[in-house]
C-alpha cells in the first residue's frame, strides 16, 4: 500500500503546474488564434479535447511510451530525429526543443536518473522524448508517465488560456474534469505502433506559423 501511495505523490509533484518544467513559455498557437479572435471562452474546452485527440494521442503518447521503455541512448537518438523530422512547423519544433531543454534542465538539477545521459547525448531533446525518460527515471510506470504527461499538456494550455483573458480559473477547472475521461479512454487502448504516429491539427499549426507577425507576445509560440 505504501509504495501505490509513494507512487502516486511521484505523479502529483511532477504533474503539478508550480513544477518547473518550462511550459508556461508556449501557448502552442493559442496565443494566435485569441488574438485573431479564432477561439471564444465557449470553445475552450472543445479546442482543448481536440489538442488531446488529435495531437497528444497519436503523437506525443506514442513517443513518450518509446522513449519510456527505450534501453539504449541511440534508440532515443533515433525517436528524438523522428520526432524533429514530423514537426514539420518551425515554432512547434523549435518549441519542444526549448521545452524538452528546460525540463530536461530541471531534472538534471535534481539529480533525476537518466537526464544525464540525454545531456551527453547532443538530442534535440524534443518534449516528448525528455518525458519518457526522466518519468521513467522518477519511478512512474508507463500508464502513470502517460498520465502527467496528458495532464501537464492540458494544464499548460489551461494556464495559456488563463493568462490570456480568454477563460477563468473555473472554467479552466471544469475543462480539465471533462479532460480526465478522455484521457482515461485513450489510456485504456493500446498504443499506436510508431509506425502509425500521427498529429493533425492544422488550426493551431497554422496558428504557430503566424505567430512571428503578432505585434505583441506574452509567449514564444
Amino acid at each position: 500500500m505504501s509504495d501505490a501511495i509513494e507512487h502516486l505523490l511521484t505523479a502529483l509533484q511532477f504533474g503539478d503546474g508550480q513544477f518547473p518544467g518550462g511550459g508556461f513559455a508556449f501557448s502552442w498557437g493559442l496565443e494566435t488564434l485569441v488574438g485573431d479572435g479564432k477561439l471564444g471562452r465557449a470553445a475552450f474546452a472543445d479546442f482543448l479535447e481536440g489538442q488531446l485527440l488529435h495531437r497528444w494521442a497519436s503523437f506525443d503518447r506514442v513517443l513518450i511510451a518509446q522513449a519510456h521503455a527505450a534501453k539504449s541512448v541511440m534508440r532515443l537518438l533515433e525517436l528524438d530525429d523522428l520526432t524533429d523530422a514530423f514537426l514539420t512547423v518551425e515554432s512547434a519544433r523549435l518549441g519542444s526543443r526549448r521545452a524538452g531543454g528546460a525540463l530536461l534542465g530541471t531534472h538534471l538539477r535534481l539529480g533525476t536518473p537518466g537526464a544525464a545521459a540525454i545531456k551527453s547525448a547532443a538530442l534535440y531533446t524534443h518534449l516528448p522524448i525528455v518525458q519518457g525518460v526522466v518519468l521513467s527515471g522518477i519511478g512512474l510506470d508507463e500508464t502513470a508517465a502517460l498520465a502527467v504527461s496528458a495532464y501537464t499538456m492540458a494544464q499548460a494550455l489551461c494556464t495559456a488560456a488563463i493568462r490570456l483573458g480568454l477563460i477563468g480559473h473555473l472554467d479552466a477547472q471544469r475543462a480539465l474534469t471533462r479532460m480526465r475521461p478522455v484521457v482515461a479512454e485513450i489510456l485504456s487502448g493500446p498504443n499506436p505502433n510508431l509506425d502509425d504516429i500521427s498529429t493533425f491539427v492544422p488550426v493551431t499549426d497554422i496558428a504557430m506559423m503566424r505567430h512571428s507577425s503578432q505585434a505583441q507576445r506574452l509567449f514564444s509560440n
